[in-house]
């Protein structure tokens, strides 16, 4: 069976394999992402993506505006190989990846996701990606096709669409996490099925937070689930436009930006949230496709 190259990385825990899709394609990415993904009998991952060039310049869905052109475009499907909208831990990933295999070597990257474009900024330090923000874009809170509002959970808790759609749930016990996880991810409030945060809010004013994603379970982290948290820690008064993400493989820093600002030389725009945190290499590898 043919081997193609692929490498191992991670954002706070949540790992996945990458793909250079532009020299190597992958005709059933769906199947690849199950089987690379198992953890007994694959690779081990949260799913697989794949990068690629942007196929030109982009529109949004609804209408006409142009987007621009992006400068690369990712495509991610969990574990259970359904495709994902986004994932902010995968396009830090992404940025260091490019920059590290001298693929660009640009700090600022435009990354075309099935959510939209995001920006990528580049944090180095002796030509090392040390950390990565991402742009993630202004957050949604009604969305018809994506949660009913009507179909009561019976829980306090905040629908979040972040380019995903996700539900937080306030509470003292995240570690139920496994147990009422896969019950939201289905519960019949969310057509497309949902990811699901369980946060604590600590006294230092960091938020805990454990997450159950949609199509790949308990993972370590969450880029846009930590977004989603945030801010729906804010919107609730339960913490301000800053916040510090802990999740079981680490932290992320979100800002949820009350006004334009500019800094090294970039602009940040208003009601735009901001992620950051770190990526790192694990390995790099063959495998057979299926």
């Amino acid at each position: 069976m043919p081997k193609i190259k692929f490498t191992k990385m991670h954002g706070c825990g949540n790992d996945y394999i990458y793909v250079d899709a532009m020299h190597h394609p992958i005709a059933d990415p769906h199947t690849c992402a199950k089987v690379w993904s198992d953890r007994h009998k694959g690779i081990g991952s949260d799913g697989l993506v794949l990068i690629d060039r942007s196929p030109g310049p982009e529109r949004l869905r609804a209408g006409e505006q142009s987007l621009g052109m992006a400068d690369y475009a990712m495509r991610i499907f969990n574990a259970d190989g359904s495709e994902a909208m986004m994932c902010g831990n995968a396009s830090r990933c992404i940025g260091k990846y490019l920059y590290e295999k001298g693929f660009t070597s640009k700090t600022e990257i435009r990354l075309l996701t099935l959510s939209g474009i995001k920006t990528l900024y580049l944090h180095m330090i002796n030509n090392i990606v040390e950390s990565v923000s991402v742009d993630m874009g202004e957050p949604v809170f009604e969305d018809e096709t994506l949660f009913n509002p009507t179909l009561a959970t019976g829980l306090e808790a905040s629908f979040v669409s972040m380019g995903n759609p996700h539900y937080v749930v306030f509470t003292d016990d995240v570690d139920q996490v496994g147990q009422t996880g896969p019950v939201l991810e289905h519960h019949q409030a969310f057509p497309q099925r949902c990811n699901i945060e369980f946060a604590r809010m600590e006294a230092d004013g960091r938020i805990r937070t454990r997450v159950w994603e949609r199509g790949s379970g308990i993972t370590l982290a969450c880029g846009t689930g930590a977004c989603a948290t945030a801010v729906a820690a804010c919107m609730t008064g339960r913490a301000g436009r800053a916040s510090n993400i802990v999740m079981d493989g680490g932290t992320l820093r979100i800002e949820w930006l009350e006004a334009d600002r500019s800094a090294e030389g970039h602009f940040f725009q208003k009601n735009h949230v901001y992620m950051t945190g770190p990526a790192a290499f694990v390995f790099d590898g063959e495998v057979e496709i299926p």
